[in-house]
């Protein structure tokens, strides 16, 4: 089983701190780290967030978000390791050439060590204020990955989309091996489809055990759909029994998700503060190293 800390950025938007979760996280034995997404928070919002009881963000519209490309280029530049994932970069967002270029130049400069976890957004009114159709959003996801796909793969690239389009043009450096794990995120039937066709990983983002058991066989379903083998997607979802303070068998816990076949664990930073140092290395020691 590998693990990971999700939501770097957001608990640790201080130069200081980062250095030190990376650093304490790769000692403990992480396997890799999260950054998160979102351009602008609204001061008003009535899009419900879908990932906790209250429909609203963690924080308030005051919270740093620091940017996640350049907060995993910086722990990057101080770890040897760990690898470097956003846990969701919202692609529809962006302009997916810039983005092909800048993910490119990062995994060069990290020997490899970037992952593209993506999704498709969820808050309409960001959408709105960066003068992007949020109903176009899951149509731009898919065409933006074969666009990125296709600059790096080739020389003399050429493509032709609804929305992009460019003809015999060169975009370097390559990410190494010419290849970024893509990683898609979310819990939708549309997501799993989209892993299905497009993903080296899956990240569902729940952790519920009910949720993933039939998100998974939805996904091998898909899979099999399209002649892809279900074994060349990497899963990985959370497990809120193995946080500390859950107050359940932690180890119990992983061993289930393990039957499921989930292969990555990704657990939130907070519950790990406010000593996060010691309790990190705490987990490595009395989690991470037990399940070797």
């Amino acid at each position: 089983m590998k693990f990971a800390l999700h939501f770097g950025n957001l608990i640790c938007p201080d130069p200081n701190k980062a250095k030190r979760l990376a650093i304490t996280a790769e000692t403990a034995g992480f396997e890799s780290i999260f950054a998160v997404e979102h351009v602008i928070i609204p001061s008003n919002y009535s899009t419900k967030y879908p990932y906790n009881a209250t429909g609203r963000l963690p924080g308030n519209e005051k919270t740093e978000w620091p940017d996640p490309l350049a907060w995993l280029t910086f722990v990057g530049a101080v770890t040897e390791k760990i690898k470097l994932i956003t846990g969701v970069l919202i692609l529809p967002q962006r302009n997916p050439v810039i983005l092909a270029k800048h993910l490119a130049t990062i995994d060069r400069l990290t020997n490899g060590r970037l992952e593209l976890g993506v999704g498709v957004g969820w808050l309409r009114e960001e959408f709105d204020a960066l003068n992007v159709p949020f109903e176009q959003r899951g149509a731009r996801t898919d065409e933006y990955i074969q666009a990125m796909r296709k600059l790096w793969q080739e020389d003399g690239a050429t493509f032709k989309g609804k929305f992009i389009e460019f003809e015999s043009i060169n975009c370097n450096p390559k990410p190494i091996g010419k290849k970024l794990p893509i990683i898609i995120g979310g819990h939708s039937a549309r997501a799993v489809r989209r892993a299905a066709r497009f993903g080296d990983g899956f990240f569902p983002a729940t952790g519920m055990q009910t949720d993933v058991a039939a998100i998974l066989d939805l996904l091998q379903e898909e899979m099999h759909k399209i002649g892809r083998d279900p074994k060349d997607i990497e899963i990985m979802t959370g497990c809120p029994e193995a946080l500390p303070g859950s107050g359940h068998d932690a180890l119990k816990a992983i061993k289930e998700k393990q039957k499921q076949g989930i292969q990555k664990v990704v657990l939130p930073l907070d519950p790990f503060l406010p000593d996060m140092e010691p309790s990190i290395l705490r987990f490595g020691e009395e989690i991470i190293e037990k399940t070797k």
